[in-house]
């Protein structure tokens, strides 16, 4: 996964994700000078709070010249909410991960930080194998999941998230306030939306995507403000979808609002007992108590160009 972004706020958040896999590391990668947060003081006993030690690796890694490696070897690790915070003095960091990270039994460790791990203001950095163990379960009464917000030119590819489908509100990714963001060959279970493309998102690209089970792929909800920004081409391709509410769903809230949704393609679709193959809501209302909405006909969210199409 390469992050190239000069402000970044790439959130990974214990409420949706419970398993991250992405590529092995080229072996280019591997002849580069490594930080190893043991050499730091981390300890593999899933027990110790290792959070120091991965924040001063990441100090170290940051402050080098040259193309690093920031290691996690075997074993687990317990790190608290981490921030690991840019600009760096190199392009080129590469955080390999073989052992598997963990959060807290106690989410509320993480004090009034909204996330678990964070990347802030980096541009280069390669994020490569393990597992991120953010105990989801204990966040599902919450609100809020993963989100990327206010990011450009992101790419996360061959990333696997996996929660029950019974896990509420556990969008697996959410991307708002965003644009040039792909999301390619991945593999998505969760509870809610396998990926959510809110307000403000512009050329979006999801492609060769897998969910289920889930609520499917998503755009909105949108119009729940007078004032909000729009969504705006979005391609959706070579996607499968396997027991899944939804496949492609588009969501807006029945109330004014100059919000829209403009050149959405869906394209090129595989749907396995699927109960709304194509779902298009201009009333939604999650909680059944929806007196704003408009009854009359009023400006409320637009959708310009959306197509569905297999060839």
């Amino acid at each position: 996964m390469a992050i190239h972004s000069n402000l970044i706020s790439l959130l990974f958040l214990a409420t949706a994700i419970t398993i991250l896999t992405i590529s092995p590391p080229t072996s280019a990668a591997t002849r580069r000078p490594q930080f190893n947060v043991v050499r730091f003081g981390a300890r593999p006993d899933g027990r110790t709070d290792s959070t120091r030690a991965f924040l001063t690796a990441w100090t170290r890694a940051c402050g080098s010249r040259v193309r690093v490696i920031m290691l996690v070897p075997k074993g687990r690790f317990l790190v608290r909410n981490m921030q690991f915070t840019g600009p760096c003095k190199n392009r080129s960091i590469f955080v390999r991960i073989l052992g598997t990270i963990v959060a807290p039994n106690n989410i509320w460790t993480t004090g009034n930080s909204p996330h678990w791990i964070e990347f802030h203001r980096v541009d280069g950095v390669t994020i490569s194998g393990g597992v991120l163990d953010g105990k989801g379960a204990a966040l599902w009464a919450c609100k809020k999941a993963g989100r990327s917000n206010f990011c450009h030119n992101v790419k996360l590819q061959g990333v696997r998230i996996s929660a029950p489908g019974n896990s509420p509100n556990t969008d697996g990714i959410h991307v708002q306030f965003s644009t040039a963001v792909s999301i390619v060959s991945s593999k998505i279970a969760t509870g809610d939306d396998c990926v959510s493309i809110g307000p403000g998102t512009a050329n979006m690209l999801v492609d060769k995507v897998t969910c289920g089970p889930g609520h499917g792929i998503s755009i909105g909800s949108l119009g729940k403000d007078v004032n909000e920004q729009g969504v705006q081409n979005v391609t959706v391709r070579s996607t499968t979808f396997v027991g899944t509410t939804n496949g492609f769903r588009i969501k807006a809230w029945g109330k004014p609002s100059n919000g829209f949704a403009r050149n959405i393609l869906f394209q090129h679709a595989t749907m396995y007992n699927v109960q709304n193959p194509i779902f298009i809501d201009q009333r939604y209302c999650p909680d059944r108590n929806c007196a704003d909405q408009v009854k009359k006909k009023k400006k409320v969210t637009h959708f310009f160009c959306v197509f569905f199409c297999y060839a």
